[in-house]
């Protein structure tokens, strides 16, 4: 076969030759001192190749049709601090009114208008009630109107729960440039950044505060509409979770394409077709792009395009306090994430990574990783005050139960006095004592009652005159 630079090469006509296309080819034989001909700079594209990444190199679509029967798992569908998340939100947004106020204490006229903004899914005074272990009622010095403030044990996880803000800043803000870099142009909106607050764990006035929360490579934008966007300027190379774990483990080295496994977690009970575990080999072997890398030359319905969709998402739920978040809220996120547009789709494909949990009437995207291997993934520093405060509202239950019961049925079996010999022998003759004044009485009234009847039979009979 004839090399195709060679024949252009062998070409006979130049300028002059007649065929008009204003195209200067090289006499054979001419050199630049080299001993190879020299081409035309024209013509210098068929000899270029672009340095593309290599992933599009292997950009092939090998799609199965992958469905795997959801299967309920007891264990996710059990984990407190996951699904007492969406109650706990209300509650910590209430203590914070409370905790800012000056006195520590507020009258219930200053949040029961503003249920919607707090998150509160009822009356807001019904809802303070019904967490007597974490709010407590009194009468107010006016009007007795009624006020409420933090219990002992609530004041005391809200001041460790400072404590954990001023020290792990530099955590908080890590995971906040991680979730801005993710994004499709390395900015989002204020309003997207405050709508993830809760599970990022950033404080209620974290972005009120500039110079304590945020360091100099956060920067504020305008993107337009009147649309106010933070944007992160950094030139260190960011690697997320799964390269991380994938250089302890010595199987990456830091390069751009390097095939990086997941790690799959098998669901009981659940058997897989042969095609849908060939096919999953396959995914397994694909080159890994990392979330924080360019995507756009990346062709949106291969494999590999769907294997770093699968690495944004478990980067995502990696940098949340309870590694989960709703479904409804990751859909929200793909258009600055660049997302396809059947990203759920993502989530029924690889429940070996993802668990939907269907609980409290939504749906709970849940990453196995951080519950199975919890060393794998870095816990978030806010989770043990959560969890405090969700053993707090446990309390609420009993107590609230107590209020209702406690009272209203009082077993005489179950009242025992600890009391020594000489005590118990005075409680007896005091308690004959009683019995003995109580019969008395009774027979007091007996009698006057017996009296009484004789007194009108003796009225009723007629006396002979004598």
């Amino acid at each position: 076969m004839v090399d195709f630079t060679s024949f252009l090469l062998q070409i006979p006509f130049g300028f002059d030759g007649g065929l008009g296309f204003g195209l200067c080819f090289p006499v054979t034989g001419e050199t630049d001192g080299c001993c190879e001909p020299r081409l035309n700079p024209i013509f210098s594209f068929l000899l270029y190749t672009e340095q593309n990444p290599p992933y599009t190199h292997t950009q092939k679509s090998n799609y199965v049709n992958v469905y795997m029967k959801w299967k309920k798992d007891p264990y996710y569908d059990s984990i407190g601090h996951i699904h007492k998340s969406m109650v706990l939100k209300p509650i910590i947004n209430l203590k914070n009114c409370i905790a800012r106020a000056p006195n520590g204490c507020i009258p219930i006229s200053e949040v029961s208008k503003r249920g919607l903004q707090l998150d509160v899914p009822m009356k807001v005074a019904r809802f303070l009630r019904r967490y007597p272990s974490i709010f407590e009622e009194f009468t107010g010095p006016q009007h007795n109107l009624p006020w409420f403030r933090l219990t002992p044990e609530a004041a005391e996880i809200d001041r460790e729960e400072k404590q954990v803000y001023e020290e792990c800043g530099k955590d908080l803000r890590d995971r906040l440039k991680r979730f801005i870099l993710m994004s499709k142009d390395k900015v989002l909106p204020l309003k997207i950044i405050q709508g993830m607050r809760w599970y990022l764990g950033l404080p209620d006035d974290f972005l009120q505060d500039l110079e304590k929360n945020l360091d100099g490579s956060f920067r504020f934008v305008d993107m337009g509409d009147g649309l106010k966007g933070l944007t992160v300027e950094s030139e260190e190379k960011v690697l997320s979770c799964v390269q991380r774990n994938a250089m302890k483990r010595g199987v990456y080295f830091g390069g751009p394409m390097e095939v990086i496994q997941f790690s799959f977690f098998p669901i009981k009970g659940l058997r897989l077709k042969r095609k849908i575990k060939d096919w999953l080999e396959v995914f397994q072997k694909l080159p890994y792009v990392s979330p924080y890398e360019d995507f756009t030359s990346l062709d949106s319905d291969s494999d590999v395009a769907e294997k770093r969709l699968v690495g944004v998402l478990h980067e995502l739920l990696s940098l949340f306090v309870e590694n989960s978040a709703e479904r409804k809220k990751i859909l929200c996120l793909k258009k600055h994430l660049g997302l396809p547009q059947k990203v759920h789709k993502v989530f029924e494909r690889h429940p070996n990574m993802f668990y939907l949990s269907f609980r409290n009437k939504t749906c709970t995207a849940i990453l196995r990783e951080a519950y199975c291997d919890p060393s794998a993934i870095k816990e978030h520093p806010l989770l043990g005050v959560r969890k405090k405060y969700i053993k707090l509202m446990k309390e609420s239950d009993a107590i609230l139960k107590k209020r209702r019961f406690g009272n209203r049925l009082v077993d005489h079996r179950d009242f025992k006095l600890n009391l020594d010999d000489k005590d118990r022998g005075v409680m007896e003759d005091h308690f004959l004592e009683l019995l003995a004044e109580v019969r008395y009485n009774q027979f007091l009234q007996e009698e006057s009652q017996a009296f009484s009847l004789r007194v009108v039979d003796l009225e009723g009979i007629d006396m002979p005159l004598g």
